[in-house]
């Protein structure tokens, strides 16, 4: 059997590098294409050193010419690696994804304070009322959407769109998941610098087949760093919501949370913000508050900063609970906890119309970088 390498080549065409928007020949990652009889030879240059992208990489290479051009192929792929060159400016600006309608980033300054566990119960209640929802979570280092939707054990599948090989997000409760979760062990750390966590938020943004959503929830990481930054260069956020408990310590982060968002050259409008944990009521004195960590404290920042109160979620074990078994609380018939979570997604969306109606497209942050460094452009 003769391999023709014409056909090789237009088999590699169907494919991508993980995180790289072009397939890999138009992406000039396929150096070089071989062919002796029944043996190929493919030589791969990747601008990452991840060992998971390689693979990846090798695994899909196999199976796409053993699927399209030849079952009995014997395949060898040659990877090198060749970081792109820093001492040349390189901007970046982020792409929306068709079929997304809004963006939601959901973050907090402090952790700790039941920011997962909003997003995981927003999620969940916007599907209840409807809406195509998605869940992305951004935690890289942190993640517990698997936990949260019980889908700790599931991996996503390849699946093909328009010829291109994309990951299928898992589906639990009408949301759809995608999660670091999914390609670590339980008690794996995940050790990664920023670009290397940046490339593994790339390849489940875009590599990903989301299909037609209303929301598209990001639950980001606690604080105001590298991953927040990376995110809003690749996305146009149509919003943040901004996640804190009432005592002081936890709003003096929330601060810096809604001011990361308002800068001139960020521009993400504030949806507003939610106040978790705002008080306890034991279930024998029903009538009673008990404000724990401090009374109205995200009600009055929202009221200085001027940014909408989008309500307050008790601090309940019944929220803990089902977060640990994987069943959202906001899943339960006719509590006062799914309720609140009712009202403050109401209150989310009322927001997101409103600013939908009145203010123009976000357009993704331009970052520019040179020397491993990064400026945020205006």
């Amino acid at each position: 059997m003769k391999i023709d390498k014409k056909e090789i080549l237009a088999a590699l065409e169907t494919i991508t590098v993980a995180g790289e928007g072009k397939n890999m020949v138009e992406s000039g990652a396929v150096k070089n294409v071989v062919t002796f009889g029944d043996e190929v030879i493919v030589d791969l240059v990747l601008t990452t050193p991840a060992m998971h992208i390689k693979k990846r990489a090798e695994v899909d290479i196999m199976k796409v010419i053993h699927e399209k051009v030849y079952e009995k192929a014997k395949v060898k792929v040659n990877v090198k690696v060749e970081a792109p060159a820093q001492n040349k400016p390189q901007e970046i600006k982020g792409k929306p994804i068709p079929g997304i309608n809004n963006i939601i980033a959901v973050a907090s300054g402090k952790g700790g304070v039941g920011k997962s566990t909003v997003t995981s119960n927003l999620a969940v209640t916007l599907a209840k009322m409807g809406f195509k929802v998605g869940l992305l979570d951004a935690d890289v280092y942190g993640p517990s959407a698997p936990i949260m939707f019980d889908v700790e054990r599931e991996r996503p599948l390849s699946v093909t769109v328009d010829g291109k090989s994309k990951m299928k997000p898992i589906e639990s409760y009408g949301v759809k998941i995608l999660s670091i979760g999914f390609f670590t062990k339980p008690d794996q750390a995940v050790v990664w610098r920023g670009p290397m966590a940046a490339k593994a938020l790339n390849q489940m943004i875009f590599d990903a087949a989301w299909g037609e959503l209303d929301f598209l929830l990001l639950d980001l990481p606690p604080g105001t760093g590298d991953i927040h930054l990376s995110i809003m260069q690749s996305l146009p956020i149509t919003g943040a919501v901004i996640v804190s408990t009432p005592q002081n310590v936890a709003l003096a982060d929330a601060k810096k949370g809604v001011a990361m968002f308002q800068q001139e050259s960020i521009n993400v409008p504030v949806l507003g913000i939610i106040e978790n944990m705002a008080y306890f009521t034991p279930p024998e004195l029903p009538e009673n508050k008990y404000h724990i960590f401090g009374k109205d404290g995200a009600r009055n920042l929202a009221e200085d900063l001027k940014v909408p109160f989008l309500g307050e979620l008790p601090l309940e074990q019944s929220i803990r609970e089902a977060g640990d078994v994987g069943r959202p609380a906001a899943m339960q018939m006719a509590t006062v906890t799914a309720e609140a979570f009712e009202e403050i997604t109401k209150n989310v969306v009322q927001e997101v119309v409103r600013r939908n109606e009145n203010l123009p497209p976000t357009e993704a942050i331009k970052i520019t970088t040179m020397a491993g460094c990064s400026t945020v452009k205006k």
